[in-house]
């Protein structure tokens, strides 16, 4: 909390109570941008440089059977009696079907990552520009959204990473018709399952923020959400069988109970932004 309490203080400067044309807008927005892009581009060119260790140790981990979800996977599977849960190991042979296809494909896996890690940066960023045109209160009560959105987004990535993509990347890949069938794989297509099934995640954790937004504005009530709560929970079951293709249960369950706590949390945080704005409307 302390480095988004340096965010907000830096925040209250610069054009902050500052009246500005519509061209002047248009500037600050480049310079933000810019900045945002550029320290993208500062993590991609790290990225690049460490682009073997990371795809050795972190592209290809939830594909090696020593991966930390899969040998916890096979241990509950022993103690299950599932054996579907546990993969030894994945059953698929990593091709690169073009002439660039390598240098793509390290190019590629360098902006995911440096996308993912100035990630927090980018926002801030874009809540600098934004930010002095709220109102007192809303400033006040938007306080520590860096923090926030940044820490679910790093939890969404690893929970898409240590969870889902370990599953669905070995069930995919010893799936078979056929025992003369061999599972080829191209490079480019497991970089883009694994950075969609991280981002993706990334992205539905940001669900307690994008409520309290819509609690903030009015759209969206607690009662309403805890009307559909059993619709979310079956579009939450529903989610979870499409991206964990493993016919197993647990593998389900392991992916929508977390998805299920995020929507009980938003409920939370609209009850508790409606209950702060019946406040000051008093």
């Amino acid at each position: 909390m302390a480095l988004d309490q340096e965010f907000d203080e830096e925040l209250e400067e610069g054009i902050e109570g500052k009246e500005m044309t519509f061209v002047e807008h248009l500037e600050e927005l480049r310079w933000h941008l810019l900045r945002s892009i550029a320290s993208i581009l500062i993590f991609t060119i790290a990225a690049w440089i460490y682009r073997e260790e990371i795809f050795g140790g972190i592209i290809m981990g939830p594909a090696k059977s020593d991966f930390w979800t899969n040998r916890m996977l096979c241990k509950v599977a022993d103690a299950t009696g599932m054996e579907g849960l546990c993969f030894e190991q994945a059953n698929f042979i990593l091709q690169s079907r073009e002439v660039s296809g390598q240098f793509m494909m390290a190019l590629t896996q360098s902006i995911i990552v440096g996308l993912m890690f100035a990630f927090p940066y980018f926002f801030w960023e874009i809540w600098k520009f934004i930010r002095p045109g709220l109102k007192d209160t809303e400033k006040k009560a938007a306080r520590g959204a860096v923090f926030w959105v940044s820490l679910l987004f790093f939890m969404g990535v690893s929970f898409g990473y240590f969870v889902v993509s370990p599953m669905a990347i070995n069930f995919l890949a010893n799936f078979k018709l056929d025992e003369s069938i061999q599972n080829q794989f191209d490079i480019n297509d497991y970089i883009s399952l694994l950075s969609m099934m991280t981002l993706a995640c990334g992205l539905t954790f940001q669900l307690p923020m994008i409520s309290f937004v819509l609690s903030r504005v009015g759209i969206l009530t607690p009662s309403f959400m805890r009307e559909y709560r059993r619709h979310a929970l079956i579009v939450i079951l529903i989610v979870a069988a499409i991206i964990t293709p493993s016919p197993d249960v647990i593998s389900q369950l392991l992916v929508a109970t977390p998805l299920f706590g995020l929507y009980e949390i938003s409920i939370w945080v609209s009850a508790s932004v409606n209950k702060k704005r019946e406040a000051e409307m008093l």
